[in-house]
């Protein structure tokens, strides 16, 4: 199946809810941020309200936020919470098993699929949304003494 933009989205989001975390923020506010529709940033905040990522509250002066500290949150909760299936793609098909390559490679790539996608998880387990909006912080704290 592949990573689609909702993990990037997700993360995104979620870093946004981090920053102004004094403050909930509508979906309009984090679709301005990501450039995109706030109907496609509710679905998204729908699945990581629903893996007890993000609250959200109704009314005036409502909106999302973060539903534990920011350092307790991974990347990894925030791909699992709106991605579906294996990252790397396997055979739409069985190949042939008249042939010695085809007889063996579903087997091989399984292994080697598996290996990839554990990585990447752990990988992502690794950093927290504190830590990228330290990042963002510091990127913007960069940039402004470069304009000067």
């Amino acid at each position: 199946m592949g990573i689609s933009s909702r993990s990037a989205t997700a993360i995104h989001a979620l870093t946004m809810l981090a920053r102004w975390g004094d403050r909930s923020l509508t979906s309009a506010e984090i679709a301005d941020s990501l450039a995109s529709n706030p109907v496609l940033v509710r679905r998204i905040l729908g699945g990581l309200r629903d893996a007890d990522l993000v609250r959200s509250t109704e009314g005036r002066g409502g909106g999302w936020s973060l539903a534990r500290p920011a350092r307790e949150i991974t990347l990894y909760d925030a791909y699992a919470a709106v991605e579906a299936g294996p990252v790397l793609s396997r055979h739409a098909h069985p190949p042939s098993a008249e042939c010695e390559v085809g007889r063996h490679m579903q087997g091989l790539l399984e292994v080697e699929f598996c290996d990839a996608q554990r990585a990447m998880e752990e990988r992502l387990r690794r950093t927290s949304i504190a830590h990228m909006l330290r990042r963002v912080l510091d990127a913007e704290r960069e940039l402004g003494l470069r304009k000067r």
